[in-house]
């Protein structure tokens, strides 16, 4: 058999399926495919290449040394406990959970930015959040060219960031609310529907929320700048799917808006629409189900010498997580580290 055998914990899920479908469509070398989840939805069948894969339910005795990659995407609890049991087994993993980011000696990747940090000798390998993939994709390549001095960001996400339950909680409102019945929140704090929520998980004591310091720890992991100051106000919006973000960067350098676009528009990974004189803009309803992370509204900051301001929108479930995830395993695969380790199945 040709190729490697990969698993998908959290198959089920909403990431977890494009998760698999990703790997199909960019036809990463699967040999074979195997799929993990709770109990609940053990016995579920996935299509993939052609063939329905039948997903098995995850227990300790699930990962057998013949696995050569394990796409994780089933919570942070799930990832504490299984993944160290997978790279004891020799086994690459790469989770998207929040339970490995800021671990030290565990690499934290977005493929565009710092493939550098991945080894053959980190098997646990941490899917940054959908949040911070987006911004840094843009970031990254300014501070090549000037030099970031500080970041401002304030976020605009959707609520499928918060999963399909949060999906739900917001078309049940919006059924409510035209039928005249009561809204009665669940998974978020407040009414989602027709409304603005600035609070993306718990409040720290220094008055940030967990997101916005994982926008700040993760953005100057990824950027190998551990000083950078950057400031985050997370907002949570009635939006299905894609994360928008309003993003304003001090420079070392000055870099006009002309050269910005040039630059961000040769960036990969990246599209650049900015014609706003033309109506044309980012939005989420444009980026979601694509791949790009896409920015516009490229300007100088009038209120600083060498600043810039940009409008950066991406797929949460793709580039903020499934496609990021499948492009490691690609950068895996292409410095020879699987390869090198399992020599194919």
């Amino acid at each position: 058999m040709k190729g490697f055998q990969v698993g998908v914990v959290g198959a089920s899920g909403a990431v977890g399926r494009r998760m698999v479908s990703i790997l199909e469509s960019r036809r990463f070398p699967v040999g074979r495919l195997r799929l993990f989840a709770s109990e609940r939805s053990a016995g579920q069948r996935l299509e993939f290449a052609g063939e329905p894969v039948e997903i098995e339910r995850l227990t300790p005795e699930s990962f057998t040394p013949d696995i050569d990659l394990l796409l994780f995407s089933a919570g942070a609890s799930v990832s504490r406990e299984y993944a160290p049991r997978a790279a004891a087994l020799g086994i690459f993993v790469v989770d998207n959970s929040s339970a490995w980011r800021m671990e030290p000696g565990i690499p934290l990747v977005v493929p565009e930015v710092n493939p550098e940090a991945l080894s053959p000798e980190s098997l646990i390998i941490a899917n940054p959040n959908c949040s911070t993939i987006q911004m840094v994709c843009a970031l990254y390549p300014l501070h090549r060219a000037a030099r970031l001095r500080r970041v401002v960001v304030s976020t605009y996400q959707a609520v499928s960031g918060a999963g399909q339950k949060a999906i739900r909680e917001m078309e049940d409102q919006l059924e409510s609310l035209r039928g005249g019945r009561e809204v009665k929140p669940a998974v978020f704090p407040h009414q989602i529907a027709f409304n603005l929520i600035p609070q993306i998980d718990l409040f720290l004591d220094n008055g940030y929320t967990k997101e916005e310091m994982k926008m700040v720890n993760e953005t100057r992991k990824i950027m190998g700048e551990p000083s950078l100051p950057v400031t985050a106000t997370c907002v949570r919006v009635p939006v299905l799917v894609a994360h928008s973000e309003a993003v304003t960067v001090d420079l070392e350098k000055p870099l006009e808006a002309g050269a910005a676009r040039e630059i961000l528009a040769r960036a990969p990974g990246v599209e650049v629409i900015d014609a706003p004189e033309a109506g044309r803009y980012p939005m989420p309803l444009m980026a979601a189900g694509r791949d790009a992370v896409y920015v516009g509204r490229i300007r100088r900051d009038l209120s600083s010498p060498n600043g810039l301001s940009f409008w950066v929108v991406s797929d949460n479930l793709r580039k903020g997580a499934a496609l990021n995830a499948v492009q490691i395993a690609e950068c895996l695969f292409q410095k020879g580290f699987l390869s090198s380790r399992r020599g194919g199945h």
